[in-house]
């Protein structure tokens, strides 16, 4: 039995946020750079090079890469062998996320109540999280920082097993196609597929933040990644919706068993940007 102090694990989320908002990932600039190699309209370049110089200022100055910087989102995979002193794991994990949008001046961005109040909580928290028990004694932290220009413009949908894949196809073109250019593409399109309703978003949300360097090891679904990534950059919206044939970065697709009766779809889409950090404890 391993024993770990929560206190770690608040260090931990605020330094994530912090990485989340001013360091874009080297895969993504990457996609980037070999985006605007391609792109053949004037606008779209433009858009693309101003991305580019906007997140390299980001890393290099310390400062957040878009305005919005997000609704925290914590993915936890806890090793049943560690044994967590200290406190409340829940209280930890919100202090990480007060302490990093509160000492590196991110935006706070969360409203006390959905329908009435809607008064600003001043912090950032109560944050989202998510808990899974592994075997293991390790703690590993995934954290999100999700705007919700993209997030406005995700869908799910329960499909019939008769629909299919191309039905799946429809569905997930149709809801980037009605985004347009509100989340700010070019973008990182996260689809679930299969398992129940809730656990078709949780696959989408967490498809976000896989590096757009992976390739999905199931040659059929590698495939359907391919041709959903081509069909979307046809669709003509291009970086900030000026026009162009990148309007997609990547399509990650993650699936899970599901009932006899249903094929649940999700589709969470996030803007280039796609701020995540991960660590293990």
């Amino acid at each position: 039995m391993r024993e770990l102090d929560v206190a770690k694990i608040t260090q931990a989320v605020a330094a994530l946020f912090l990485q989340a908002n001013y360091v874009i990932g080297p895969d993504v600039m990457d996609k980037l750079e070999e985006a605007r190699a391609r792109e053949p309209s004037p606008l779209g370049g433009m858009v693309l090079e101003h991305l580019l110089e906007n997140n390299r200022i980001g890393a290099q100055e310390s400062l957040p890469v878009c305005q919005d910087t997000g609704m925290s989102v914590v993915f936890l995979t806890i090793g049943q062998e560690v044994h967590l002193t200290g406190g409340s794991l829940e209280d930890a994990v919100n202090e990480g996320v007060r302490q990093a949008y509160t000492t590196g001046y991110l935006r706070k961005s969360i409203a006390n109540d959905p329908l009435f109040d809607r008064k600003n909580t001043g912090d950032n928290t109560p944050c989202v999280i998510h808990t899974r028990l592994v075997p293991g004694e390790k703690v590993h932290i995934l954290a999100i920082a999700k705007g919700f220009g993209s997030e406005n413009m995700s869908q799910l949908k329960m499909l019939s097993p008769g629909d299919g894949v191309e039905g799946m196809k429809r569905f997930v073109l149709k809801t980037v196609e009605e985004a347009g250019p509100n989340p700010c593409p070019p973008l990182v399109v996260g689809v679930g597929v299969g398992g129940s309703f809730e656990l078709a978003a949780l696959m989408a949300k967490r498809a976000t933040s896989l590096p757009l360097t992976r390739h999905h090891k199931d040659p059929r679904y590698r495939q359907l990644e391919e041709e959903l990534e081509h069909e979307i950059n046809r669709l003509g919206i291009g970086p900030a919706g000026y026009g162009g044939q990148t309007t997609a970065l990547k399509v990650h697709i993650v699936s899970a068993p599901t009932h006899i009766a249903g094929l649940p779809v999700a589709v969470n889409i996030c803007c280039h940007v796609a701020r995540h950090a991960e660590t293990t404890l």
